[in-house]
């Protein structure tokens, strides 16, 4: 019976949050679609502009799964007080990290156009859409903080919700003001930056009508804001740095990989930003199932319940490996011939884009296991840590360096240079195993 009521309440938590984050891909994956439609260097530009956002979506979603690594196990606790004020310092950081953001697309658009390509013509492109959606920026990390605290108490039917109008808003949108349907000029890039600008302010006005009529657990309030706590605040840095590190280290690494790509024309830019993209579709199941992970497990142990911990965890890992040998298969046999048909793309993108689909569904298994250990099960028991010390290992140390090598000193073809990036996940691997096996990620880490 508790195993029919385990995966049960899996289930229920893990299929909003898988799709959370495909509509969540969906935002990003529209402007890729549509911007592929208008040409090349559209894409080009749109997709190297969307890598700051990217920077601040992991931020954000390292400080909140940071939080959520305190939120899971008092809730487990039933101690609401405590959340409430883990919510006040979460958001206090989400606003300072969306402001900069903001000032940084703003005034510096180039410079940071220039971090990913020297194409004069994808960053005259970038530039607008950089200026454009800056002002997304802080509503994107107030949402996500938001979003993503509901969803370690259990409340993750609002984030899907949610994200499911704002992708219905952004497509709408884009087709108008890209295209320039009903009167409206044909924006480009611009046009893209406008509608996921406007998606976004629709998820905040979403979430303050959420907050005031319907939530009975958590409420955002100014006072909340102000509250200090200094022993939770040290909880706080002790278990969210890591996790925030790790998500910008990550982050920084996947900016570096997209550079990389970027000063190897605009063909292998056009073929990697649609992988990445179609890396995400494959891995939305995946990423779900190590939310659901950090939720439940992050609850038993705060319930003081260690032996039924373990046991929920070896269950997730076999779900995981389950989902990974799916998501390769997804990619073969439906997204690599969807893209492959109806992308707009130069010859050399096109087998680029080929070659690179087709090494990501041989990853997608590891990355899965990968994603279940360190996301899900580590997280849930306060070993943060660990998780930082394999990616900086993996993705700095293999991917990054490994592969600057490969593309800039041996001068190998594109589709190699992918293989050597995508290696990190293999090379983690059985570290994470070993980890887990020892036990030592298991801790409660309450307090009271």
């Amino acid at each position: 019976m508790e195993k029919r009521q385990f995966y049960k309440m899996v289930f229920a938590l893990v299929l909003p949050i898988a799709l959370q984050n495909l509509i969540n891909v969906g935002v990003t994956a529209a402007d890729v679609i549509m911007l592929g439609m208008v040409g090349e260097t559209a894409l080009s530009a749109g997709s190297l502009a969307n890598q700051v956002s990217f920077i601040l979506n992991l931020l954000m979603f390292g400080m909140s799964s940071g939080a959520a690594v305190l939120t899971a196990q008092y809730w487990g606790k039933k101690d609401t007080a405590t959340i409430e004020k883990v919510l006040g310092i979460s958001m206090r950081l989400a606003i300072v990290a969306g402001l900069v953001f903001m000032a940084a697309a703003l005034l510096i658009p180039r410079q940071l156009m220039l971090i990913f390509t020297r194409e004069e013509e994808i960053i005259a492109a970038g530039i607008p859409y950089l200026r454009i959606v800056a002002f997304s920026y802080l509503l994107m990390a107030v949402n996500m903080t938001y979003l993503n605290l509901m969803r370690s108490v259990e409340r993750v039917l609002i984030g899907m919700i949610t994200y499911a109008v704002s992708l219905g808003v952004n497509v709408v949108l884009n087709a108008i003001f890209i295209f320039g349907l009903f009167g409206c000029p044909a924006m480009g890039t611009a046009g893209a930056a406008l509608g996921t600008t406007l998606a976004r302010v629709t998820e905040f006005i979403i979430i303050l009508i959420y907050n005031k009529k319907f939530n009975d657990i958590l409420n955002i309030r100014l006072n909340l804001l102000a509250v200090k706590d200094r022993q939770l605040t040290r909880d706080f840095i002790r278990y969210a740095s890591p996790v925030i590190m790790n998500e910008l280290a990550w982050g920084c690494g996947m900016a570096m990989l997209s550079a990389m790509m970027g000063h190897l024309g605009s063909a292998a830019v056009a073929a990697h930003s649609v992988t990445q993209t179609s890396r995400q579709l494959a891995m939305v199941v995946s990423m779900g199932l190590a939310g659901a992970a950090a939720i439940v497990l992050g609850k038993t142990i705060g319930e003081g319940n260690e032996k039924l911990a373990r046991i929920q965890a070896g269950r997730f890992v076999k779900m995981a490996a389950i989902l990974g040998v799916a998501g390769g298969l997804f990619i073969l046999a439906i997204v690599r011939p969807a893209v492959l048909h109806f992308m707009v793309m130069t010859p050399q993108a096109s087998r680029y884009l080929g070659y690179m689909m087709f090494i990501l569904a041989y990853f997608c298994f590891f990355q899965s296991l990968g994603t279940i250990f360190i996301v899900g099960i580590f997280r849930a028991g306060g070993d943060t840590r660990v998780g930082l010390a394999l990616d900086l290992t993996g993705l700095w140390g293999c991917a990054v360096f490994l592969g600057s090598i490969a593309a800039f000193l041996l001068k190998w073809p594109v589709p190699a240079v992918y293989v050597v990036i995508s290696f990190d996940e293999i090379v983690k691997l059985p570290f994470s195993v070993k980890r887990y096996l020892s036990g030592k990620w298991l801790k409660n880490i309450t307090r009271g």
